[in-house]
């Protein structure tokens, strides 16, 4: 359905979510290869590097990358996943892993190893955080965006002092100082656990 909508020009990827076992990843995204996907994302346990290397060794003769790393927590991970050919799409998360400098490192195994970085963003400041760092892997590393992408969700955004922008599908670079994680006052007061007035509004009803 989603192909006979869009077409065969544009991008299509899926993502299973850690759902499958190896054997199960493959199966069905063989039955899919006719969609020509660009990837399948967390196709099984996001710990098992050799699962990920079996399931990539399957599917790429069809055309399909694997996108992990969203839940690896630094880069010594991130260096088995890549030595052992277990990702072709790189996906950090900028608050999993250990700050800055543990990026970097990452970004740079990443190009080391000739696997482009689509950063996970979509929670609460991902977007916010993530953006700093695919514009650096952008301007200082990469210098290409083929095959290179960023995830945006229109979710809470409200709540940052300095939120994304985000126009023609394109991150808009920032403009003021800061990893653009400063929320907003208000909201911190609002949703302060336990006692902030949603959660004792909440309390109130049940």
């Amino acid at each position: 359905l989603i192909r006979s909508e869009i077409g065969y020009d544009v991008p299509l990827m899926m993502d299973a979510n850690q759902c499958w076992d190896v054997d199960e990843a493959i199966k069905h995204m063989t039955g899919l290869a006719e969609y020509k996907l660009l990837w399948i994302e967390e196709p099984t346990s996001p710990d098992d590097i050799l699962g990920h290397a079996k399931i990539g060794k399957a599917l790429r003769p069809f055309g399909i990358g694997i996108a992990t790393g969203e839940h690896c927590h630094n880069r010594v991970m991130f260096k088995q996943f890549l030595e052992a050919g277990s990702m072709d799409f790189c996906q950090i998360d900028s608050c999993r892993l250990g700050g800055v400098n543990e990026i970097l490192a990452v970004l740079l195994l990443a190009e080391r190893f000739n696997v482009p970085v689509c950063p996970h963003a979509g929670g609460v400041g991902l977007c916010e955080f993530a953006q700093h760092l695919i514009i650096f892997y952008y301007i200082c590393i990469s210098g290409t965006k083929d095959r290179r992408m960023i995830e945006y969700a229109d979710h809470l955004h409200e709540h940052f002092v300095n939120p994304v922008v985000v126009q023609n599908g394109s991150y808009i670079v920032p403009t003021t100082p800061g990893y653009s994680s400063e929320m907003k006052e208000e909201s911190l007061n609002k949703f302060e656990f336990p006692d902030g007035p949603v959660w004792t509004s909440l309390r109130a009803t049940n």
